[in-house]
């Protein structure tokens, strides 16, 4: 009787998640997949088979816009990871409650909304650049948002400003659980402040790093607001990023087939990428 109403219990608590997660994630997955196997409009349909997943791998445009985002998350996640362990460290020094002004002003970024912060970077990329510019002369502070490879640059420098704040959080919460006796163990034994990173703390901080990877890999492939605000994909979608690309295709083209079947082939790509990324740094962690 007693296990009767275990089960009872059990069920009761994990059936509100389960349904939760069919009607957001499982059904809507299931209803893509059907749409991108048709023509649809938003209005109406006609079931075509394959033939938009054998269209988009001919369409130069997205393509170009999964190339662009390939390179911007392989970029980004390196930067955001570095610069985020690098500021962890910093705040994680004794330095009384200068520390905690730090680490609000680290994080603060990432509290401001994409679009925001997009038109926020916009304004200096475009104005605040262009003065300089034109004060100085130097032609590297001209033009970077209507030129494909600065605007790459420009793209990157707002996330790794957004990011960083946030990944800086994960890597001090590792930090602080490393024992202080393996430090302490560490200086008595004639190790310097970079034979302790290196030996001690970053073998510790594996976990830190799968997890840091994983949120910023996440976060890089589905960036759209931030792309939108700041060049939205121009010069002539060399700056169009997968996502944007997919909701254009979708709402503007009215292409509403089409762009799910975009849609699933970039979901298949981001799962794999992220699995072999978990399953090679988890490996990683036990070699540590």
């Amino acid at each position: 009787m007693k296990g009767k109403h275990n089960t009872a219990y059990y069920w009761a608590f994990i059936l509100p998640s389960v349904i939760a997660i069919s009607i957001i994630i499982l059904i809507p997955l299931l209803l893509g997949i059907g749409t991108s196997l048709t023509n649809s409009d938003g209005y109406q349909a006609v079931f075509t088979g394959l033939e938009n997943y054998q269209r988009l791998f001919k369409d130069e445009q997205f393509i170009s816009s999964m190339w662009f985002t390939l390179r911007f998350s392989f970029v980004a996640v390196i930067l955001i990871n570095a610069i985020g362990l690098g500021l962890a460290l910093l705040v994680t020094q004794k330095l009384g409650k200068v520390s905690t002004i730090f680490r609000t002003i680290f994080f603060m970024p990432n509290l401001i909304g994409g679009i925001i912060l997009g038109f926020i970077w916009q304004f200096i990329f475009v104005r605040a650049f262009e003065g300089i510019a034109s004060a100085t002369g130097i032609s590297f502070f001209s033009s970077w948002l209507s030129d494909s490879t600065t605007g790459f640059w420009a793209l990157v420098i707002v996330f790794l400003w957004q990011m960083s704040g946030y990944i800086m959080i994960v890597y001090i919460s590792f930090l602080a659980n490393i024992p202080g006796e393996l430090l302490e163990a560490g200086q008595m034994d004639g190790a310097n402040n970079w034979q302790a990173f290196w030996k001690i703390k970053f073998p510790m901080l594996a976990p830190a790093v799968t997890i840091s990877l994983f949120l910023t890999l996440a976060n890089a492939f589905k960036v759209y607001d931030v792309n939108l605000a700041l060049t939205n994909g121009a010069p002539y979608g060399s700056t169009e990023m997968v996502a944007m690309n997919i909701y254009n295709t979708a709402f503007y083209q009215y292409e509403q087939g089409y762009a799910q079947a975009k849609a699933i082939v970039f979901l298949l790509l981001i799962a794999a990428i992220s699995l072999t990324q978990i399953f090679l740094t988890r490996r990683k962690e036990v070699d540590l």
